[in-house]
């Protein structure tokens, strides 16, 4: 006599091999999610795990004084103090100390106003000029021709115990609270 029994799959312990290679797969693409992700993370947690919160503040020597003598511009270099592992000789950064008096100096950034290209003196002329599109300034940063809307952005500088220290923690920029746009001279000449 037959009876209607059901019929249930029969439960096979092993694994088939659509299930081998859907489990790879998952395993190898949590792997790579996960190599990733990595790199990711650290980019936005390097400020906080690097401790440099206060690197925009440093005071950063150029050198004695007395190694830059009145009535001359002397460019002066020094290091960044923003300085990450793979910035290499990138972190040497040049600027022109012009010594006006005996502790009256100004500490030009030797980046251009316009786009940013790297001025050069010309003691000859007495002008600052920039390579990349014609910009010149006077001796004493403001504007003298060019593109350039502006004069050259200038360094906050004091000098302790015979050392001429600058401001050097930020570039100073038009929108940066560090650029001096309210100087007696105007930005544009």
């Amino acid at each position: 006599m037959l009876t209607n029994t059901e019929m249930n799959p029969p439960t096979d312990p092993s694994l088939s091999r659509r299930g081998f290679f859907m489990k790879l797969g998952i395993l190898f693409n949590g792997f790579a999610a996960i190599v990733v992700a990595l790199p990711v993370a650290r980019f936005l947690l390097a400020s906080i795990t690097r401790g440099r919160g206060d690197g925009y503040l440093s005071w950063v020597p150029l050198g004695n004084a007395s190694n830059f003598p009145e009535g001359e511009t002397r460019m002066a270099t020094f290091r960044n103090p923003l300085v990450m592992p793979t910035d290499g000789k990138t972190v040497d950064t040049a600027c022109w100390v012009r010594r006006i008096a005996t502790d009256k100096f100004q500490v030009f950034a030797i980046n251009c106003a316009h786009l940013g290209c790297p001025v050069r003196w010309f003691p000859q002329s007495g002008l600052f000029m920039c390579p990349c599109h014609g910009g010149a300034y006077y001796r004493d940063g403001s504007r003298a021709s060019g593109p350039p809307e502006r004069g050259l952005f200038e360094y906050s500088y004091k000098i302790e115990n015979g050392v001429l220290t600058i401001d050097a923690g930020q570039l100073p920029t038009p929108g940066d609270p560090v650029a001096d746009l309210s100087s007696e001279q105007p930005p544009c000449a």
